[in-house]
């Protein structure tokens, strides 16, 4: 069969673990040439450089964190795979170096995946193992061959090893392990020894070199790629759980590697050996042989070394190594995080949406996520819908607060512990649209620290169209700042701005006015604000009015001001009218003068004290509210990573540079 042929007979869909990976990069690239119905699953997408070069569909990129089990669920209950490639793995290359997290990768992350894989009807699990798992028993092993693991590494791939055979002796699961060998080709880590011996080869030169006797069994990606299909597709229950090597049989010393490099491009120099020190877990001699796969699976290599290397020269030059993809590899571009801040209250049917909508803008933008729901005592589901997605995905944080404290109080607390370059405040009623955030996103790499959503209409009447335009119009005339016009709290706010906001000691906060209080370099995206997707908007006029006080008497003294002028002009019209009055009497002094009159100035003059008594009244409250000295609001609980911290405001300190 080709390797069209056998991409088109897998099973799918196929999820792809470690796809941003060497090897998964190479099988995720071969089958969506293919086929479609392919997924990559990586848990990083700042390391995903590879995916990145492959310009991959953001709708075949899935984020997953396979040392959490719910999040592994979650991706096999929305795909509902049939074939499951898993290369997701930690610790091979000598940089990585966080031993616990060898073992949550390479043991506890393929635990959940075969968890997973057990609840479905999968037709393959086909596991990318290490020939490191034979460790000191290196030298050309057979497969049932003791296992004497030399790193942490070694010993989390032999564990790996025993997990993938339990299942599928207990459980029937229809799983392999492949023992890899020295796989080289398109894709590699460009700080590799063949990577780096091309490179340099292709330059007229040759890299430092280590012992030339050390040898290895290099086997090419291409015949990798093909030991993954043929192992999906000639599974069979009688090799259930068995582990497989992918070698070449051939030992292939240092030397003989420099020297078939040296033929290959016609090079006339002399390597110079022993410049760079051996690694500490190297072996001199460390190759096996292919006798298992060709007869289960039907598998041999196809390519020489001296063709390998020739065709990794020739896609070097394709990809446009020097100039596109090593500087991509040796200066990544900084990858953002943004920070979303979801206001909640009445919105649990909203709120899956909501997620799904910002995941999939985040995909598009190609950032880092967090997501952090402000559960604002929502007497509805609102916990328990929050609570769900927080198990799935550890990019979302869940914050529940002891009572209800209005929205502002909401943004404030998740504002607290975000740690994104950027937070995207919004309402969770879905009526700020996620599809919106990668246009302002655009604004905020150009340069703008604070973006904010103007609303140019609303799905609502024409009547409460004006009303809204009209307020905010007389708003930012009356502010003693310029406010934007139609601007709700949807918006994004640079860290640099966040970390001025928090600052902010009052406690009755109105953020649409203190974001443009703060200054900075400001810039509005124009959206249309939908009606509420699900249930009836909480405001109503009552609050609306509530809301419009709060924000003229926050940052417009021109209430006052109209106290000041008002009392100037009726004292004198008053004396005015004295003097009329006197006058009038010495005129006609005859002439009676009744009580209409003073009645009326009477109501008039005590109905302009009332008024003048209440709006002083209303700053007066704010200062009362203000020296009171509360919180802005009580945290009852936080979720972070799953986990739920109760008493959360004690615990703020977790949060502050996670």
């Amino acid at each position: 069969m080709t390797i069209e042929q056998k991409i088109k007979a897998l099973e799918g869909p196929i999820l792809i673990f470690g796809a941003s990976g060497f090897v998964g990069a190479n099988l995720l690239e071969k089958i969506l040439a293919i086929r479609k119905d392919c997924y990559a699953v990586t848990h990083n997408y700042r390391a995903a450089w590879r995916l990145k070069l492959l310009q991959i569909s953001p709708e075949n990129i899935v984020f997953c964190d396979i040392s959490y089990k719910n999040s592994v669920k979650d991706v096999f209950d929305t795909y509902q795979a049939k074939t499951i490639f898993n290369l997701a793995a930690y610790g091979a290359y000598s940089k990585q170096n966080n031993t616990n997290l060898i073992y949550e990768t390479n043991v506890v992350g393929l635990l959940n995946t075969l968890e997973a894989c057990l609840q479905r009807n999968i037709k393959a699990y086909i596991h990318a193992g290490s020939s490191s798992e034979y460790g000191f028993n290196c030298e050309n092993p057979n497969e049932d061959d003791k296992l004497l693991p030399n790193s942490h590494y070694a010993v989390s791939k032999v564990s790996a090893n025993y997990l993938i055979k339990f299942y599928a002796d207990v459980h029937q699961l229809p799983t392999l392990n492949l023992r890899l060998y020295s796989i080289y080709g398109a894709w590699e880590e460009p700080d590799r020894l063949i990577p780096r011996l091309i490179e340099k080869a292709q330059q007229g030169a040759l890299p430092p070199l280590v012992n030339p006797s050390i040898s290895r069994d290099f086997v090419y990606i291409d015949d990798c790629v093909d030991a993954f299909l043929d192992a999906a597709l000639q599974l069979k229950p009688a090799f259930y759980g068995e582990s497989i090597n992918i070698g070449t049989g051939q030992k292939t010393t240092l030397k003989e590697l420099v020297d078939v490099t040296i033929s290959a491009f016609d090079l006339s120099l002399q390597a110079e050996w022993g410049s760079m020190p051996n690694r500490k877990w190297d072996l001199e001699n460390w190759y096996g042989n292919y006798e298992k796969a060709q007869s289960t699976i039907g598998w041999q290599p196809k390519t020489s070394l001296k063709d390998g290397l020739q065709k990794y020269a020739q896609w070097q030059k394709n990809i446009d190594y020097q100039e596109k993809l090593l500087p991509f590899f040796e200066n990544p571009a900084k990858l953002n995080k943004l920070s979303y801040i979801i206001a909640c209250y009445k919105d649990e049917q909203a709120i899956p949406f909501m997620y799904e909508r910002l995941v999939k803008a985040s995909q598009k933008m190609n950032v880092q996520y967090e997501i952090i729901f402000v559960n604002d005592c929502s007497p509805d589901n609102t916990q328990e819908v929050v609570e769900e997605i927080c198990a799935k995905d550890t990019n979302v944080i869940a914050i529940t607060h002891s009572r209800n404290f209005g929205s502002q109080s909401a943004f404030s607390s998740g504002m607290e512990i975000s740690s994104g370059d950027a937070v995207v405040l919004m309402d969770g009623d879905l009526q700020d649209p996620p599809e919106v955030i990668p246009a302002m996103y655009e604004k905020w790499l150009e340069g703008y620290e604070v973006v904010y959503g103007r609303r140019v209409k609303r799905e609502m009447s024409q009547f409460m169209n004006f009303v809204y335009k009209f307020f905010y119009r007389i708003f930012s005339y009356l502010s003693y700042i310029k406010i934007p016009t139609d601007a709700g709290d949807f918006s994004v706010i640079d860290r640099k701005v966040v970390n001025e906001l928090i600052k902010l000691p009052e406690k009755e906060q109105f953020l649409r006015g203190l974001r443009a209080w703060v200054g900075f370099k400001q810039i509005g995206v124009d959206y249309l604000r939908p009606e509420r997707m699900f249930g009836v908007s909480t405001n109503n006029w009552y609050k609306n009015i509530g809301w419009a006080k709060k924000a003229i008497f926050s940052f417009s003294f021109f209430p006052l001001e109209v106290l000041s002028y008002t009392g100037f002009i009726i004292t004198s019209l008053a004396f005015l009218g004295l003097l009329f009055q006197v006058i009038y009497k010495i005129i006609y002094p005859d002439i009676p003068h009744g009580i209409t009159t003073i009645i009326v100035l009477v109501l008039l003059f005590g109905g302009i004290q009332i008024m003048a008594i209440s709006v002083i009244g209303e700053y007066i409250a704010k200062i009362f509210e203000e020296t009171k000295g509360r919180p802005k609001f009580i945290r009852k609980s936080i979720i972070y990573k799953g986990k739920k911290i109760d008493s959360a405001a004690k615990n703020d300190t977790l949060f502050k540079n996670h």
